[in-house]
């Protein structure tokens, strides 16, 4: 969860503008660049209840749980509630360690506290395919299996 300076209800789809959105996307590209490993990040409006129980909602409906080797990361934002969670697939699950995600967490955290939502996704997304690509490096003809857009509320 992060502090926020006003109470204002946004659409998903105006949680960043243009560049940020534009950023984020490159550093998806840039990120899958190291990893076979397959990076999205989706912005919902609200959360009720858990955030890590969401993604995993929002990862099966975006079909991530069908990749080849089970290698998708999820970033899941909930703008209004201002709440997020990074989760990742079985594959992944079972070759790293307790712990993996804690401190692209704590990044996007202090980033989203300061306002700079673009910055922190983008850093959170190419974080994870900097870690990733110690267990799921980049392979010569791998296969974009996910788009590199972000997705918005289901």
């Amino acid at each position: 969860m992060w502090n926020s300076n006003g109470s204002n209800v946004m659409k998903p789809e105006d949680f960043l503008d243009k560049d940020g959105k534009r950023m984020i996307e490159e550093a998806i590209r840039e990120a899958e660049r190291n990893t076979s490993g397959e990076i999205r990040v989706h912005i919902d409006d609200v959360c009720e209840g858990d955030a890590c129980r969401k993604a995993v909602e929002v990862f099966r409906y975006l079909r991530m749980d069908r990749t080849k080797a089970r290698n998708g990361v999820l970033i899941y934002v909930a703008c209004n509630s201002k709440v997020f969670a990074i989760i990742g697939d079985s594959g992944i699950d079972k070759a790293v360690p307790e712990g993996f995600w804690n401190d692209i967490s704590e990044h996007i955290g202090d980033c989203f506290r300061e306002g700079r939502y673009a910055e922190g996704l983008a850093d959170a997304v190419k974080m994870a395919g900097q870690k990733l690509k110690a267990y799921f490096p980049y392979q010569d003809g791998d296969v974009n299996e996910q788009p590199d857009e972000i997705s918005y509320k289901t």
